[in-house]
This record gives C-alpha cells, structure tokens and sequence, in this order.
C-alpha cells in the first residue's frame, strides 16, 4: 500500500495545514487584544478551509471491470469522443470533497500539465482553455484511460502526487485541486456508462462505467 492511500493518513490534506495553522493563530492572536469578532471570524474561516481540505478514506468497491469515479461532485456532462470512447465531465464545487482518484487499476504511463486560462470550470471551453494536468492511466488488461484536472475560476493550484511511471490502484489519491475545479475522465471504446448527467458521485466510491463483456456476462 503506498503512502497516498494509507489508513493513518490524516484528514486533511497536507496542501492545507498551513492556511489552518495560519488562520488559527491570527484568531488566538486577536483574542488576546480583545478582537474576539475577528478572533471568530478567523476561526469560521480555519474550519471552512479545513473542511475544503478534508481527505476522507474511501472503501473502491469490489467488483471486476469497473471504472471509479475520479472525483467528487456532480456530472455536467456525458459526452462521445472522436476516437470511439466516451468522456465524463464532474463539476467539484466549493463544498466538493477536491481529493482526485484513480479510476482503475494500472499504470500511470504519462502526465502532461498545461498552463491556461481559469474560466468557470462548468464551461465547455474550460476543457481546451484552462489550466490542467492529464494522467494516462494504461491497465493490465490493454486500456488506457486519461483523468484531467481541471482548474476553475477559485482554483489557482492543482497538486499531483504522483509520476510517469507509476503503478497505482482504483481509489486511489493521486491529487487535488484549489478551490473548485472539474475533473473529466476519458474511456477507450468497449465500456458502457453507469452515471446520468445531474447524478452526484463519490471519487473512489461511485460506479461511473463498466467494460461491455463484464456488462453482458451477468
């Protein structure tokens, strides 16, 4: 088990200790000169950024020829691919658990980050213009799978954890992205897709497509 997904890991993020720590010690600095609006103020924020940070453990599950949802959040778009596949677009709000998942199990075969633009990230022209990080995932069985993160009007930062190279699981962290973003997920042909357009998922948890033969062999 790496150390992206192990149980002790804490609940928030890393990426957020210091604005917690931060906005924390301007709020027990105001209470000792009696600025105890502020001193709340500043403490409402610390919690609101340790929530926006929060990492919680997610159980993948167990069931052959799956595809993970890779965020959570709620499906803004379903849409074919000009090489046959299909991609699936999740919209991360504020309020949003920002950890990313892998789909699937495999390897991560390349990693391209592209500098852009931070138009609201539910746009179509999010997905060529803005800011964002591909990981190609190849799994052992033939198919490749690309993950985008996406940055939003608030987001102004996305974090990997990962790099070309490496062997990761379905549920598994490999990033996340500040302060509300999209994340978007490409399948290769041969997958049929289990979500809706609308439908809230879970990264790590929801079922978001199946392999077809896997489909019709139940």
């Amino acid at each position: 088990m790496s150390e992206r997904d192990h149980p002790s890991r804490p609940f928030i993020a890393r990426e957020g200790w210091g604005y917690v720590s931060g906005l924390s010690a301007i709020g027990f600095i105001s209470i000792l000169f009696g600025g105890w609006i502020w001193a709340t103020l500043f403490f409402l924020l610390a919690a609101a950024v340790a929530g926006f940070f929060r990492d919680p453990h997610r159980t993948p599950p167990d069931e052959p020829g799956v595809v993970l949802s890779p965020a959570d959040g709620r499906v803004v778009e379903i849409a074919p691919t000009e090489d046959g596949g299909k991609v699936v677009r999740i919209f991360l709000s504020p309020l949003d658990v920002h950890i990313n998942r892998s789909p699937v199990d495999g390897k991560i075969s390349s990693i391209h980050y592209q500098k852009g633009r931070f138009l609201a990230a539910y746009k179509e022209a999010a997905s060529s213009n803005n800011e964002q990080n591909a990981l190609e995932i190849a799994t052992n069985t033939g198919d490749n799978f690309r993950v985008v993160q996406i940055a939003g009007v608030l987001a102004r930062r996305i974090v990997c954890w990962t790099k070309a190279g490496d062997t990761i699981s379905a549920g598994e962290r490999f990033g996340l992205i500040q302060f509300g973003s999209r994340t978007d997920l490409y399948f290769p042909e041969g997958f049929d897709i289990s979500v809706e357009k609308g439908q809230r998922v879970r990264g790590g948890e929801t079922i978001v497509g199946r392999a077809i033969h896997q489909t019709t062999t139940k």
